[in-house]
């Protein structure tokens, strides 16, 4: 079971590595919401995983904190960007 968690971890680091490129190259505002938003989704999964190496349940109630802060954010960008969208027009 620890070579499964191993190599999931390897592969959140390497589609993390990805979303942090398409973060910082992404050509518009919205793909670098949604890179933000994957890598927020990456990290709740990673803390999972963590809580079932480690055996602790705390790790399962930050995950679910950090999910809903993600949802928050999510929201406020997307508000942000659709009302400067109408404000350009």
């Amino acid at each position: 079971m620890i070579v499964e968690m191993l190599i999931m971890a390897a592969v959140f680091a390497f589609l993390g590595l990805l979303n942090l490129y398409r973060l910082a190259k992404g050509p518009s505002a919205a793909d670098r919401m949604v890179a933000g938003d994957s890598i927020d989704v990456l990290i709740c999964c990673a803390m999972v995983l963590y809580s079932l190496y480690s055996g602790r349940g705390i790790y399962l109630d930050i995950a679910i904190i950090c999910a809903l802060l993600g949802i928050v954010d999510t929201m406020l960008v997307g508000r942000y960007l659709e009302k400067k969208r109408w404000l350009d027009k």
